[in-house]
């Protein structure tokens, strides 16, 4: 049955996990010396900036998809391979990060102010908070695969020569065909589901604790 409030969260809490996915790339490339991300209009939370709209709709009806690739020119890190490393790394701890802040608030407002749950505003409010926490963790897993162009193949591949590195993660016709695959067999699933489940419930104990509940 369609239902436009669910709809209305789970694209909000899309929208703002792949927005801050992205941006942390774009933002930690910058830093790092390369003017790309400014250039390409990707220092910005405006998730159209950022969205793949194939990767939104992977995510919607897979659970796991993407954002639109930042552009990087590695040139111009003092250190091209660690750099990269660094950039790419980025993106899922964003997701992480957003995810136990989200989490966090929610337990905040539902040990201090619990009848919040009851209004609609209050309710809506958890249920973003609880769908954001949810999809950014298991958006920072997925990108921890490592198969180009997920961020996880520019972080394993870290130990390989210059060269090899960024041909690597640049990617091959195999390469994609494996990822492709893999996207539509299903075999990630359940373990995404599983280290996703795990980190949500870490970082409910952790939040819990924090507040003394």
């Amino acid at each position: 049955m369609f239902n436009i409030r669910s709809l209305a969260i789970r694209l909000l809490a899309l929208l703002i996990a792949f927005t801050l996915h992205e941006f942390a790339h774009a933002f930690v490339s910058y830093s790092l010396g390369d003017r790309s991300a400014g250039t390409h209009n990707r220092l910005t939370i405006n998730p159209l900036a950022h969205i793949d709209w194939m990767g939104l709709l992977c995510l919607f009806a897979f659970g796991f998809g993407w954002g639109k690739p930042v552009t990087v020119d590695p040139r111009y890190y003092k250190d091209p391979k660690n750099g990269m490393v660094w950039t790419a790394f980025a993106g899922p701890v964003m997701n992480f990060i957003l995810g136990f802040v989200c989490i966090f608030f929610y337990y905040l407002i539902l040990g201090f102010i619990p009848s919040l749950y009851y209004t609609g505003i209050g309710s809506f409010i958890l249920d973003l908070l609880a769908q954001t926490a949810y999809l950014s963790i298991g958006l920072g897993i997925f990108n921890c695969i490592p198969i180009p162009p997920l961020d996880g193949s520019k972080v394993l591949f870290s130990f390989l020569d210059e060269d090899k590195y960024f041909r690597l993660i640049q990617g091959t016709p195999v390469l994609s065909i494996i990822f492709i695959a893999i996207l539509f067999s299903g075999v990630i699933n359940a373990p995404i589901y599983h280290l996703e489940s795990s980190m949500v419930s870490l970082f409910s104990n952790i939040s819990m604790k924090i507040m003394g509940l």
